[in-house]
């Protein structure tokens, strides 16, 4: 019951703060893909999900840092949208849990439910894109699936870091078109020219240049 619900009445609370949504036509209808989006704020954890979730009527699965998995409120909305955690490396068989979290994302693309991978693995503070971690490419070439470059400009500006509440300003999204890899191997040249190609797409999007 609570899913539906959230379903209905996160959507138009998260359009307060939307200028522009283009692209929407990219999003596949008739497949499962994985999102990958830039990471500004707190704002934009879940905003490639409500715009993607409810034109597909599928969850969408986020991986998301284990550690918002402490506080109540952010628990029980992960839970919510089976979010599946990610581990820092400092904390305990993080390399065996994050191993579990992989297979689990294979899982969902299986039964036909997106994924949602941050590849900066953490927000930017000015909405300048970070060096990305290699987990986007490497389910995108474990999985076969298409990649769904997501770029969303200005979200830091609607909750920048330290601020308890949104402010009157509204961010943009655009969402590229799917890109598949269908390279065989993944050698660590591969994986790094495909999170490259990832990043360059998305930077593409929110009119930056990916350098890394």
């Amino acid at each position: 019951m609570a899913y539906p619900i959230s379903k209905r009445l996160i959507p138009p609370l998260y359009s307060l703060w939307i200028r522009k949504i283009e692209g929407l036509e990219n999003i596949p209808k008739d497949r499962p893909f994985i999102i990958a989006a830039n990471h500004a704020s707190y704002y934009d954890a879940l905003l490639p999900a409500v715009i993607i979730a409810p034109r597909l009527n599928k969850k969408v699965h986020a991986m998301v840092n284990s550690y918002y998995w402490k506080p109540f409120i952010t628990r029980f909305l992960l839970d919510l949208w089976e979010a599946i955690p990610v581990y820092v490396d400092k904390e305990t068989d993080a390399k065996k849990k994050n191993k579990e979290a992989f297979e689990k994302a294979l899982i969902y693309l299986k039964k036909g439910e997106p994924v949602m991978i941050f590849p900066e693995g953490t927000r930017s503070r000015d909405g300048k894109l970070r060096k990305a971690y290699p987990g986007a490419a490497k389910l995108a070439l474990k999985s076969k699936m298409e990649v769904l470059p997501v770029g969303v400009i200005d979200s830091f500006k609607v909750l920048p870091r330290g601020a308890m509440f949104p402010r009157f300003v509204r961010c943009e999204i655009k969402i590229g078109k799917p890109i598949k890899f269908n390279n065989k191997k993944t050698t660590k040249k591969v994986i790094d020219e495909t999170t490259r190609s990832i990043m360059k797409q998305i930077a593409k999007l929110i009119n930056q240049k990916y350098s890394y």
